[in-house]
């Protein structure tokens, strides 16, 4: 027996051989230790042992100890001993037994205790396969490894229901050790957190220090939060980064996971303003590990479910590769706008992708496969057209396909501005940009040239047209024949006739009026400026269109002249009737158009006499016959 454990025991410990008595006729006790059977190295631990009333002696046996047996004086009877370790070791590593003695007899020795100490050895690692994010009712592999060779683990599950596992490890082909456990059908109605220690086969008791935990999380469906970074996608290596998981849901806590790693940060929702709740996970300075895709999850303090995940958001680490790229524009770095834009970039070394970035967007940069060509790796990244929305300050950057995270160094900034169709005079002093400018130019020169060819012949064509419809409407006033003359040939009014039976049929009426027109066929109508002129005075033409037989009729005028046609109505009804007779005998039925002419004032002039005739001579008409062909 060690002095130290000697001055450790509370009410004292004679140390001896177990009386030569009956044992076991009396119950078992209970034995246990707090806190905790699991103690961190240098850490207290109390070992107590409970018995029924009237116990004189209590007894603690170590497995593996050799006698003397340690044993507990109760001052008074009693039903419970004790054994105070101030700061554990792993001398105390071990399994216990404990027994009472009392007046009848000993008692049965208690179930063991396994007091383990903590912290000897290096943690190990544990990791879940393929990825600790697991769907609901998905399997998942829980791997705990070690390089120190050690002998086994110790996986354990905290929270409700607890649960541990001891696991074999198997060595690998590089000196560390490892082993799998299979865990399957997990769900989130409770929380998945599991530690993992790693100890020798000849002392199972000392443990390593335990693992990171690791906690399965399941996503669920409720609303998905935001995931984005104040700096933007591309950050250079050693800068500051921060990445804001964000949500108007209201969640406690938030959980972010990189694809391809075991690690999911939890840090606590706060809330910036009403409605928001949000949680800032500090990455910086950034190194080669961070580049990645992230996402975002976001649970309430009182339940083990989660969201559902953000949008993945890239993270791109420049300055991993010593390459700089070139980047250049064609046709220059001053454009109008709807213009065809092309940004070069290139690079003397082998790259395989290569990537544009616009300064502040907050989409992920532009992927282009490299080509080679004279000499360079480069790619073209085309716009067209252009817009005021491509305004700004653009970079490149070149990677390789096994890790398209890390990229090289930026290309120096490139500044492109693009112009509207008023904005000749934005061109910087650069050499691409005149070239730009003087085609712009040409294009406003020749689109003001051809508007200078166009006009005049546009004007020109509509002067032709409307002298032509003048001199249409003159030829159609040829509508007052001479005195005493056969009717006129019918004269053709553009017109043409109609050979469908219903429109043979349909009578059609069409007014014009008719101003200053000269007087043909010994008509001459009064000019407007006589003094004896009617001020309502006015000529008009009816025109009506049927298929009939040449005929004439007594014009009617609401005028004073009026009176005097009507005394010839009856002399004009019997040439009607005789030139309808006439007409019938030697002309086929063809069509006419009438024209019926009202004017207030004008006045008769008579042509020459006509030869001699059985007939008299005719009376003036107001009427016109007008063919259409």
């Amino acid at each position: 027996m060690t002095p130290s454990l000697t001055a450790l025991l509370c009410l004292g410990l004679s140390v001896g051989l177990r009386p030569q008595v009956q044992a076991g006729t009396l119950p078992k006790p209970t034995i246990w230790a707090e806190p905790g059977s699991v103690i961190p190295w240098g850490s207290p631990v109390t070992i107590w042992c409970q018995g029924t009333l009237g116990v004189w002696e209590f007894y603690l046996n170590k497995e593996g100890s050799s006698p003397p047996w340690y044993r507990q004086l109760s001052l008074e009877p009693g039903d419970q001993g004790k054994l105070s370790i101030p700061h554990m070791t792993q001398d105390y590593a071990g399994r216990y037994h404990c027994y009472y003695l009392r007046p009848t007899g000993w008692s049965e020795s208690s179930d063991p205790l396994e007091l383990v100490v903590t912290e000897v050895h290096s943690k190990p690692t544990l990791s879940a396969l393929p990825s600790p994010v697991v769907t609901s009712g998905g399997n998942v592999t829980l791997q705990c490894g070690s390089w120190e060779g050690l002998d086994g683990f110790i996986l354990t599950k905290e929270g409700e229901p607890k649960s541990s596992w001891t696991l074999d490890a198997q060595r690998g082909p590089h000196g560390e050790t490892q082993a799998l456990l299979p865990v399957g059908r997990v769900t989130p109605s409770h929380r998945w957190m599991f530690r993992c220690h790693g100890f020798y086969r000849d002392t199972p008791q000392v443990w390593s220090a335990p693992s990171e935990p690791l906690e399965l999380l399941v996503p669920g469906v409720s609303g998905k939060p935001s995931l984005l970074t104040p700096q933007g996608p591309v950050v250079a290596s050693g800068q500051s980064l921060t990445l804001q998981c964000r949500s108007d849901v209201g969640y406690d806590r938030f959980a972010l996971s990189q694809e391809g790693r075991q690690a999911l940060p939890q840090h606590p929702g706060r809330q910036p303003q009403a409605g928001l709740s949000q949680a800032d996970f500090p990455l910086g300075p950034v190194t080669n590990t961070h580049a990645g895709r992230y996402r975002c999850y976001g649970g309430h303090n009182l339940s083990s479910e989660w969201s559902a995940p953000s949008d993945p958001l890239d993270i791109l680490v420049a300055g991993w590769f010593p390459d700089t790229p070139s980047l250049s524009v064609q046709p220059g770095p001053v454009v109008a706008s709807g213009e065809n834009v092309t940004l070069l970039c290139q690079s003397g070394s082998t790259k395989e992708t290569f990537l544009l970035s616009k300064e502040g967007a907050a989409r992920p940069p532009l992927r282009l496969r490299s080509k080679y060509r004279g000499g360079h790796f480069q790619a073209e990244f085309s716009m067209s057209p252009v817009t005021s929305a491509h305004n700004g300050t653009y970079r490149c950057y070149s990677s390789l396909s096994s890790n398209p995270y890390l990229l090289s160094h930026a290309s120096a900034p490139l500044e492109l501005a693009v112009s509207g169709g008023s904005e000749v005079g934005a061109l910087p002093p650069t050499e691409p940009g005149p070239q730009t400018g003087l085609k712009w130019y040409l294009n406003v020169l020749i689109g003001v040239s051809v508007a200078f060819v166009l006009l005049p012949l546009i004007l020109l064509v509509r002067h032709w047209g409307q002298s032509r419809r003048r001199k249409s409407a003159q030829g159609e006033a040829d509508f007052y024949p001479a005195a005493g003359a056969a009717d006129p040939e019918p004269k053709d009014t553009g017109l043409q006739s109609s050979s469908c039976p219903a429109a043979a049929t349909q009578d059609q009426a069409l007014y014009a009026a008719v101003k200053d027109t000269q007087p043909e066929d010994g008509v001459q109508l009064d000019h407007p400026n006589r003094q004896d002129a009617d001020p309502q005075e006015g000529t008009y033409a009816q025109v009506n269109h049927s298929r009939s037989r040449l005929r004439r009729g007594v014009a009617t005028s609401p005028s004073s002249l009026s009176g005097r046609l009507l005394d010839t109505k009856d002399r004009q009804a019997e040439e009607d009737r005789q030139r309808d007779g006439q007409a019938a005998a030697s002309e086929a039925p063809q069509d006419v158009t009438y024209a019926q002419l009202n004017h207030s004032t004008f006045r008769r002039e008579t042509a020459p006499p006509a030869p001699q005739s059985a007939e008299p001579p005719e009376e003036p008409s107001v009427y016109a016959a007008l063919a259409v062909r």
